[in-house]
């Protein structure tokens, strides 16, 4: 009887009518191969700036993107299902020519035909892997004072349930006692050499996560044509929103509108889908000093890198 009900439920009809038409689309790109330009990517670490970075860039009627970020479909083509749970990054070596058709064709039967915006927080730990798929692809690299963006992926662990990594993952195949067990699993993306640290205290993992990130991302940064890198900074929405977007969009060879000027002129008072609150610098020392503090030695050279002081 419930099958029966469920089989005759409007919204599961719906579902299915859309999931089949979406597969006829699929198909018809491996077809004809529409021209299809290669991505756009967001990166950076989770907290970076990432989001905000991409709801302004996405209301350009220049791009098309999906209202939220898609790992399970990266996974589905390389991931933590497939390596043995070493992590969520893939390399070169793990990009097969099938996957840019993939790809390709799940955008298309979705978006349809044009340039794709993507930002999906795993992706830092993908570069290479999607240089490899998507040569001519844009790579727009967020980076965040480590000391605030450790303190707000932080603030997103304590979020329960919000960020965890089994919604997207499923169970992991270790057990997770972070922070003498007040978390049983990862948030925002798992890194390799996550094992290590599954009884670590909060910020080190963190710490872990904002390093790792930024790390891979400065590695993969030699495989980029200089062109298609396009460096950007959390702080700079508060100093100079409008040139910086301007710029990005200048590199992108994309119209920057009257509209989209408005936008980046009010970032700083303007809050994300994701965070509450509008953006705003050194919010560590009132949210996790203590914490903070302990980690800086830590996360100087990367610091220093990345030209914090």
């Amino acid at each position: 009887m419930n099958l029966l009900k469920k089989i005759f439920d409007r919204e599961f009809i719906e579902k299915n009518l859309v999931a089949l038409n979406q597969r006829g689309k699929e198909q018809i790109y491996q077809l004809i191969h529409p021209d299809m330009p290669d991505p756009v990517f967001i990166i950076g670490c989770s907290r970076a700036g990432t989001t905000v970075t991409f709801e302004t860039i996405r209301s350009s009627s220049d791009l098309n993107s999906f209202p939220y970020e898609i790992p399970q479909f990266w996974h589905s083509l390389a991931g933590p299902w497939n390596n043995d749970w070493s992590s969520e990054a893939a390399s070169g070596k793990d990009a097969l020519p099938e996957h840019r058709n993939k790809a390709l064709a799940y955008f298309y039967a979705r978006l349809g035909q044009g340039l794709m915006l993507d930002k999906s927080c795993i992706n830092v730990m993908r570069i290479s892997y999607l240089h490899a798929l998507f040569p001519n692809a844009y790579f727009i690299y967020l980076q965040r004072d480590g000391r605030d963006n450790i303190s707000s992926l932080m603030e997103g662990w304590k979020q329960r349930g919000r960020f965890d990594l089994h919604q997207y993952l499923g169970k992991l195949p270790n057990k997770v006692a972070i922070n003498q067990g007040e978390f049983n699993d990862w948030c925002f993306f798992l890194p390799p050499g996550w094992r290590d640290y599954n009884h670590a205290s909060l910020e080190d993992v963190c710490a872990h996560q904002w390093i790792t990130a930024n790390q891979m991302a400065l590695e993969a940064k030699s495989l980029i044509p200089a062109e298609k890198w396009i460096p950007m900074r959390y702080e700079d929405i508060f100093e100079n929103p409008v040139e910086m977007f301007q710029n990005v969009f200048q590199q992108l060879q994309l119209p920057f509108s009257d509209e989209l000027k408005s936008r980046c002129a009010t970032l700083n008072k303007r809050p994300t889908s994701i965070v509450n609150g509008p953006p705003k610098k050194e919010k560590w020392k009132t949210q996790n000093p203590a914490a903070i503090e302990k980690i800086l030695p830590t996360i100087e050279p990367m610091m220093k890198i990345l030209g914090y002081q």
